[in-house]
């Protein structure tokens, strides 16, 4: 039965995943459009884009925390939850590099004949 929990708590990782990889799809697709509407950026629209997959990245993050305390107290498996622990923090770190990428390429649009912008976004 445990194998067979484990089994489904890990599928459900890898759906949430799936989720993020959306999440991530239709942030960048945003941004694009974002970019495109310059140089009257079309910010509230953005905004609210940001304001709503942050709510979603958060709800992924707070279910594979779920996941990972249920591997490690419940299912006796804390090297499955650690490498979670691990996951979650790579995907931080990504989501803040990925602003940071996003504010580089605004810059590097609204001032073109900068090269440290160029070399930010790139």
């Amino acid at each position: 039965m445990t194998d067979e929990v484990v089994r489904a708590l890990l599928q459900r990782f890898y759906a949430l995943q799936g989720e993020r990889v959306e999440a991530y799809r239709l942030l960048e697709e945003g941004h694009r459009a974002y970019l495109s509407s310059a140089p009257r950026y079309d910010f509230p629209r953005y905004r609210q884009l940001v304001h709503e997959l942050t709510l979603a990245f958060s709800g992924i993050s707070r279910e594979v925390l779920q996941l990972q305390g249920q591997l490690r107290d419940q299912h006796g498996r804390p090297e499955l939850a650690q490498h979670l622990a691990r996951l979650q923090e790579r995907e931080q770190e990504k989501l803040q590099l990925t602003a940071q990428l996003q504010l580089a390429r605004q810059r590097v649009q609204d001032e073109p004949g900068v090269d440290a912008h160029q070399q930010e976004a790139n």
